[in-house]
């Protein structure tokens, strides 16, 4: 008889189940916060890069994705561009591989020095 105690469940004066609100605030809350810290710093960064790769021109100083360091010898279409490396090297490049454009007489480092 040590362990046949009925145990009974009392009811705590509320009805028990959370309403429609209550059970979905807490997943629109996570999904703001992850709006506001994740998806619109990231739209934010692709739509700068777009601007800067719709506004190369002939001339710019660009850095592609694997590093090169070129200039830019024509602009061919939307999409595409003459890249000048140095002593007779000319490649064609697509302009959404670039990382960074820097116009003429812009320094190299663009960063503050501390």
């Amino acid at each position: 008889m040590l362990f046949s105690t009925a145990a009974y469940a009392q009811d705590a004066g509320g009805s028990g189940a959370p309403g429609f609100i209550e059970g979905f605030a807490p997943l629109i809350l996570i999904v703001v916060i992850f709006w506001f810290l994740i998806l619109r710093p990231q739209n934010k960064k692709m739509k700068a890069h777009r601007e800067m790769v719709a506004n190369v021109k002939r001339g710019d100083t660009v850095v592609t994705a694997g590093g090169l360091i070129g200039k830019v010898a024509k602009v061919r279409d939307d999409n595409e561009i003459d890249v000048d490396f140095g002593e007779g090297v000319r490649m064609r490049v697509v302009k959404s591989t670039l990382s960074d454009v820097r116009v003429k007489g812009e320094p190299a480092n663009t960063e503050e020095k501390k």
